[in-house]
């Protein structure tokens, strides 16, 4: 199981692999993912750490609190579906290159 493994160089692969996840948490900080719900009257923006950057809802919106909520509930989820998933591609490849 641990054939291929030279345990004395775990040290130097740990480091690499922190040096990487910093590496990919400040590439994932600058991509931005955005969701519109509504057919647009509600645009959330969030950025690849999962963090929501903006907020935008259009003036018809305003006076009608509970279609407004459902909007905005359906864009967030959107968009952290659309972080998480490009959060998992990039900790799969940088993970695969561990084997």
């Amino acid at each position: 199981m641990f054939g291929d493994i030279d345990f004395s160089k775990m040290s130097e692969i740990l480091n690499k692999a922190k040096e990487q996840a910093k590496e990919l948490e400040d590439r994932l900080s600058s991509k931005e993912f955005s969701a519109n719900s509504g057919g647009g009257l509600v645009k959330v923006s969030a950025n690849g750490k999962g963090e929501i950057i903006d907020i935008k809802i259009d003036d018809s919106l305003l006076e009608d609190k509970e279609s407004m909520q459902i909007l905005l509930i359906s864009a967030i989820n959107e968009v952290l579906n659309m972080v998480n998933q490009n959060r998992g591609v990039a900790f799969g490849d940088m993970l695969g290159g561990f084997r």
